[in-house]
């Protein structure tokens, strides 16, 4: 039961993890990936650079230098805020691509349409370009809500008490393999359905949307 204890309270870490990650990711996909589809030469090369770094870099790099690096700057950050910030910067970077790459989708007749209608540009995103765009992200974010699940392995070395770590503490108290690594291996499966779960729900409903007002 104790070792059972464990595996519960890893688990409980790796949910608040991936959720706050999400949160930073999704913030930054949106923010990084506007600037990427903007008119502005400057906005889309900062994106370009942010993008590139964070896909052609190993996270578990990155990890590293957050946690154990920029300490000697000065910047001496909590475990898990070093957690939650380096992967929600990480998979942020792909999901900006995925934003971007909707907008980009939409095809160019719509933005003739709302530019005619004389809507502002915030206008045309709010109620022209996003709700076409949305439906075309939600696979990939499911996709990336996985992906960034899976990697909050990592954080077990920078010790943050995760699923990986707290199986990785039961094989070394008890000299036992199976049960722990096959108790996250079930579990990591149920939370990538559960997190999944509500994505291809709002997918669900926004194809439906979409269904009856191209019928009316």
């Amino acid at each position: 039961m104790d070792y059972y204890r464990l595996l519960i309270d890893g688990l409980w870490v790796t949910i608040a993890l991936t959720l706050a990650s999400s949160a930073v990711a999704l913030a930054v996909a949106f923010i990084v990936g506007l600037a990427g589809a903007s008119g502005s030469r400057l906005l889309r090369g900062l994106a370009v650079c942010y993008t590139g770094f964070f896909r052609g870099t190993s996270s578990l790099v990155q990890l590293f230098w957050a946690f154990y690096v920029l300490p000697f700057f000065g910047i001496d950050l909590p475990a898990m805020t070093v957690g939650i910030l380096v992967l929600g910067l990480n998979v942020g970077a792909y999901s900006a691509e995925v934003v971007r790459g909707a907008i980009l989708a939409v095809p160019r007749d719509q933005h003739e349409a709302a530019l005619a209608i004389n809507l502002g540009r915030w206008q045309r995103l709010r109620h022209v370009i996003l709700p076409q765009a949305l439906p075309l992200m939600l696979p990939p974010f499911g996709n990336n809500i996985v992906e960034l699940l899976k990697m909050t392995a990592i954080v077990s070395l920078i010790t943050i008490n995760e699923l990986t770590f707290q199986a990785q503490a039961i094989r070394s108290a008890t000299g036992e393999t199976l049960f722990p690594y096959l108790a996250i291996l079930v579990l990591y499966y149920l939370l990538s359905l559960g997190f999944t779960a509500p994505v291809k729900w709002l997918e669900g409903r926004l194809t439906a949307h979409r269904r009856g007002v191209s019928r009316s």
